[in-house]
């Protein structure tokens, strides 16, 4: 192994402890508040978050870079943003406990090593949306403005704007009101 080599294993071991070490032990501990914590998420890398998000402790974050918050988002305890590609968070989106917004994926591979090559792709959460805790949004999907996605769902498609999503794969179960409160959705749903 030459030098180079050694050295760009190097930078790239340090980016993950960087990662582990600074965003996802210290930033993301309970000893951090959570107003604070988007401010710090910002400076490390991610210039797209708003010091009116709120990120709360035990969230993962995958990468430096990539992510983005609108003013009025919420990401819960304990959810994995893998980060492979962008995440964007619009005004008002929430996002429950344990969520995973899962951007990497990787193309079918022959029988010797069935993960192929990378195939990373973005995932956008409408203006206003909430994903219910344990849940799961899979690469290239965009939840629509005003959406609901149901506890414990796991998200394959785009949803459209104001829909209720429920289910593994999640499917599209009403089209809500604009202006329906959540009340009303919990006992109709």
């Amino acid at each position: 192994m030459n030098f180079g080599k050694i050295i760009d294993l190097a930078r790239q071991e340090l980016g993950f402890l960087f990662r582990d070490v600074v965003i996802n032990t210290v930033i993301s501990s309970t000893l951090v508040p959570r107003t604070l914590r988007a401010t710090l998420v910002r400076l490390v890398g991610h210039r797209g978050v708003s010091s009116r998000a709120l990120i709360s402790p035990g969230v993962f974050l995958g990468a430096r870079t990539g992510l983005t918050m609108e003013p009025g988002t919420i990401i819960n305890y304990g959810s994995f943003l893998d980060l492979g590609a962008p995440v964007t968070m619009a005004e008002n989106a929430g996002v429950g406990y344990e969520v995973m917004l899962i951007t990497c994926s990787h193309e079918m591979g022959p029988s010797h090593r069935r993960y192929g090559v990378a195939d990373n792709r973005p995932i956008v959460i409408g203006a206003g949306a909430w994903v219910g805790s344990r849940a799961t949004i899979l690469p290239g999907v965009t939840v629509g403005a005003g959406c609901v996605i149901g506890v414990g769902s796991v998200v394959t498609a785009d949803c459209v704007d104001n829909g209720v999503y429920m289910g593994t794969p999640a499917r599209l179960i009403r089209i809500l009101d604009d202006a329906e409160p959540r009340s009303e959705l919990s006992a109709n749903a």
